[in-house]
């Protein structure tokens, strides 16, 4: 292998490892049942924070309340994983490199 691949390749992985950490540090939020319950994940696809508003908890219908948070987490993480692509296409130039996402 070429000196010059070689040092594009270390270069795009130094690179990569900074968006990793840059990714841990963005955040995309999600809402459910007009905003009655609100996700909150990094852009590395870790949930940070869930709020749900006093009026979404009815004791007499959990199962709207479950649907509710998970449809927010749910919506929350593929906004973190649209980040995360997006930001890696920048980085990589628009390839699709296998393992990266």
């Amino acid at each position: 292998m070429n000196k010059n691949l070689m040092r594009q390749a270390q270069e795009l992985q130094n690179r990569l490892a900074k968006l990793q950490q840059e990714l841990g540090n963005m955040t995309v939020e999600a809402t459910a049942g007009g905003g009655a319950v609100k996700v909150v994940a990094t852009g590395d696809q870790k949930i940070v924070s869930i709020a749900v508003a006093k009026e979404a908890v009815n004791p007499e219908d959990v199962d709207m309340l479950q649907d509710l948070v998970l449809a927010a987490a749910n919506d929350a993480l593929d906004k973190s994983r649209d980040l995360a692509a997006k930001h890696l296409g920048q980085l990589t130039g628009g390839m699709k490199i296998p393992g990266l996402m």
